[in-house]
């Protein structure tokens, strides 16, 4: 009989938990839940939990290992921790969830830092480029002109870009006024918003 994923769960997410060659603990199963729960803390948009706890048949003459699992998803990463062994499952379970909330917080680390530079990106249209100089001028839907050089384009030669073209950059302020860095080219024209 499987056990009911969604007794006594307080997560908004299913967590799914499931005994192999062992006898289900209502203990196990509601420790295993409260670890669960604690991940969402890191990251409140966990889809999907489940924790996979075995009595290892190996190491006869050792003792007999548990062996923990856990698979998360949440939107576009799916992660996994293999088998965390202990002799003690309740060992084995705090080891195997202490190893997934690393690898939570790697992910909502890498996540901010996108968004803080999606956050920061402005989006302009090509207005003057000096050839020789290797530098040029971007002005944004609000009117204010960005000084860019050849070495802040990304992605394209500087050579390639065209008076007109939509771009997104970083903006900077610099000593002589208004910087782009990291510009490349964009999808949008002027006065469009950028996708989301």
């Amino acid at each position: 009989m499987k056990p009911d994923a969604s007794k006594g769960d307080k997560m908004k997410l299913p967590v799914h938990i499931q005994f192999h060659d062992m006898e289900p603990s209502d203990a196990l199963e509601a420790s295993a839940r409260e670890h669960a729960h604690r991940l969402e803390s890191f990251a409140p948009d966990i889809m999907a939990c489940h924790v996979h706890i075995d009595l290892e048949q190996k190491h006869k003459h050792q003792g007999r290992p548990f062996g923990v699992r856990i698979d998360v998803t949440l939107p576009g990463h799916e992660l996994v921790v293999n088998r965390v062994q202990n002799e003690d499952v309740y060992v084995a379970l705090r080891d195997a969830f202490d190893h997934m909330k690393r690898q939570l917080e790697d992910v909502v680390r890498k996540r901010r830092r996108q968004e803080k530079q999606h956050a920061l990106a402005l989006h302009g249209e090509l207005v003057r480029l000096d050839d020789a100089g290797g530098f040029g001028f971007i002005r944004t839907p609000a009117g204010d002109e960005y000084y860019f050089s050849r070495d802040n384009v990304a992605g394209t030669p500087f050579e390639h870009l065209q008076i007109g073209s939509a771009v997104q950059f970083i903006p900077e302020a610099g000593d002589e006024g208004f910087q782009a860095k990291r510009v490349s080219l964009g999808k949008h024209g002027m006065g469009e918003p950028p996708a989301e």
